[in-house]
């Protein structure tokens, strides 16, 4: 493989480059989200970034990637502006080698900047101090990234489906932008921006952006360029490069996918359209002109990544039947929630996810109808329910992780991802809709995201918002929603709306039947969707004996089901029994998916007996070089693993 001249592209036209980033020939088009009084800055503890006196509101980036090495070589051109008279700008970096700052503005044009690189600390890497003057306009960093830049996994070609060429793609949520990119990173500022991306022939570059042009670079290079006109905070800043072609679902929307799944994914992803169409009925229009989605390999560590204009997603939602598809739901929902309205800080995350979980139900009832959605809100709140009494009983319980205003300095934000913020949020806001009523809910809803569009949301703003302009001093209903048991208390509120699936009350009724001793093939599980199989798998008590799961293996090829969410459910069924005809299942299972809501409850489990434990450290010393750093980070703590 040929390595790109990356040093001689990027470094030897540096001046140019700057030039066209600060004249008046570059164009960005429109601008949403930048600059002016209403902006919210606020102190976020897990960033170096100090916005209230110096904040970034555009960036051209060019990046050259070079697979032999594992680097990318980088320039990231800040547009700045000043809050206060203070004449540094921070920013975040981690594993980030810095080989130059300049500064532009002025009658003196360009000229180097004195900088200073902070201790390196854990989680959060080493804070840049860049001098300025009171003529910048301009800061030009340039930079190489570390092959062990944690949000970055390289795949060889052996590590994709096509098998011929490999590939990357960046995870930046949540403070992991730093590892790629210079910047101020916290999701409490907003930037445009373009980036020119120089690639291998043969390979195509993604990012979470528009495309604005595609060009030969020699005979060995391709160069994309893109442009973000909407702001957005960094961590939805997303590259993929890999061996990548594209499928139409409608006008605005399709799927990119290595060649070899195009064609299932864009079968799978075929409702997207009507998606939008009822998320734009209820909540307004979609702001970010196209909404792509990229199926990336086995390894990526999420569900899904709800980056702006192109959603990353897992190939372990191709059930080939669209029952997992309200993942994709979701993420569209964070074009709204999230991606328009965003969390100030990590401590608000559940002002994210809550609200996201909360869109997704809604597109999901409207599509599908109320007692489908009904399916899903169960099994997210029994989920809920398990988590919350892991929080707050037990030696090791901690209360205040289950309150949705978060206290997370000193933590890993990634600790706050947990049902609280998605499930619990949601189950707040169906509350309040049950309490206020529907029509008057989303009045109020639709009016929020268009309030606040692209800008951050801390939780306090969005209580006292919620109290202008739905409670409005209304000391009745304050009394009924319970809104600060809600946000600042523990556990989940007797208020809380009842969450009841006839469906899985069928379910549990073929549950008890087997538990007593029936057949599984009496069982009346025809027209089951993957819901329904999934409660089943959680209800069935544990351990149970082998000629049990023998049966139940022998009616429905559970072990050999290629629905990932019920062979996942099925191996923490048999895992307690140490049912051997799974094993080599669940090995493969182990080896091929790296996203951690699979990893974790399964390596959970395994941990759970010594032969469970070495059985789960064995396949770990395989399936790891493939696992992301998002999810080694996770399994090795349960498997008491030292790198």
């Amino acid at each position: 493989m040929k390595r790109i001249p990356a040093v001689h592209y990027l470094f030897g036209v540096s001046a140019a480059l700057f030039l066209c980033a600060i004249g008046s020939g570059c164009v960005f088009g429109e601008r949403h989200g930048v600059g002016g009084a209403s902006r919210l800055l606020v102190d976020d503890p897990h960033s170096a970034a100090k916005p209230k006196d110096v904040v970034v509101t555009e960036l051209k980036l060019s990046l050259s990637v070079d697979f032999e090495m594992q680097r990318m070589k980088g320039v990231a051109t800040w547009k700045i502006e000043r809050n206060s008279d203070g004449l540094e700008l921070w920013l975040d970096t981690r594993d980030l080698e810095i080989h130059r700052v300049v500064l532009s503005g002025g009658p003196a044009g360009l000229r180097d900047a004195e900088f200073e690189l902070g201790e390196d600390r854990e989680l959060l890497g080493r804070a840049l101090r860049i001098e300025i003057d009171d003529a910048t306009d301009w800061v030009q960093v340039h930079y190489t990234t570390s092959p062990k830049a944690a949000a970055v996994q390289w795949l060889s070609a052996s590590q994709t489906a096509g098998g011929k060429k490999p590939f990357l793609f960046t995870q930046s949520q949540a403070i992991l932008a730093r590892t790629w990119i210079p910047c101020q990173d916290t999701p409490g500022v907003r930037f445009t921006y373009t980036a020119d991306v120089l690639v291998e022939a043969g390979l195509t570059a993604l990012m979470s952006a528009g495309q604005t042009s595609r060009k030969e670079v020699g005979e060995s290079s391709v160069e994309f360029s893109y442009e973000m006109p909407q702001a957005i905070p960094s961590y939805l800043m997303a590259l993929a490069v890999g061996d990548l072609a594209f499928r139409a679902i409608s006008d605005r929307c399709g799927v990119w996918a290595e060649p070899s799944l195009l064609e299932k994914s864009a079968w799978e992803f075929g409702d997207t359209e009507k998606m939008m169409v009822v998320c734009e009925k209820l909540f307004g229009p979609y702001r970010w002109q196209r909404y792509d989605i990229l199926v990336l390999p086995p390894s990526f560590p999420f569900g899904g990544m709800e980056n702006p204009r192109l959603t990353f997603v897992t190939p372990t939602i191709l059930a080939g039947d669209r029952s997992l598809t309200a993942l994709i739901a979701h993420e569209l929902a964070h074009s709204w929630s999230g991606n328009l309205v965003t969390n100030a800080t990590w401590d608000d995350f559940w002002l994210n996810e809550g609200f996201t979980v909360y869109l997704e139900h809604r597109i999901m009832e409207a599509l599908y109808g109320k007692d489908y959605d009904e399916m899903l809100a169960k099994l997210g709140i029994d989920g809920l329910r398990h988590t919350v009494e892991t929080m707050t009983k037990g030696p090791n319980a901690k209360p205040a992780d289950s309150h949705l205003k978060l206290h997370l300095a000193g933590r890993d934000p990634d600790d706050g991802m947990t049902d609280i913020a998605y499930e619990k949020g949601y189950l707040f806001l169906r509350t309040c809709e049950e309490i206020v009523g529907r029509e008057p809910w989303d009045k109020f809803l639709r009016g929020y995201f268009d309030a606040h569009a692209f800008q951050p949301m801390t939780t306090e703003a969005f209580l006292a918002y919620l109290r202008a302009n739905l409670t409005r001093g209304d000391v009745e209903l304050e009394a009924k929603l319970q809104i600060d048991a809600w946000v600042y208390g523990p556990g989940i509120p007797s208020n809380a709306a009842k969450v009841e699936s006839d469906a899985f009350a069928t379910v549990e009724a073929e549950v008890k039947k087997f538990t007593d001793g029936a057949d599984a093939k009496t069982l009346a599980t025809d027209g089951w969707s993957s819901h329904e199989w999934r409660h089943f798998l959680k209800t069935l008590p544990r351990p149970l004996a082998s000629d049990r799961l023998a049966n139940l293996d022998a009616a429905f090829q559970l072990t050999t089901s290629t629905n990932s969410e019920i062979i996942c459910q099925w191996f923490l069924v048999t895992i307690p029994s140490n049912y051997e005809p799974a094993n080599a299942a669940l090995e493969s299972f182990l080896v091929e998916v790296g996203r951690r809501k699979f990893l974790q409850p399964l390596y959970e489990a395994l941990a759970e007996t010594a032969a469970g434990k070495e059985f789960g450290r064995r396949v770990y010393a395989k399936a790891r070089p493939g696992y992301h750093v998002i999810s080694t980070g996770t399994i090795d703590k349960i498997l008491d693993w030292k790198p």
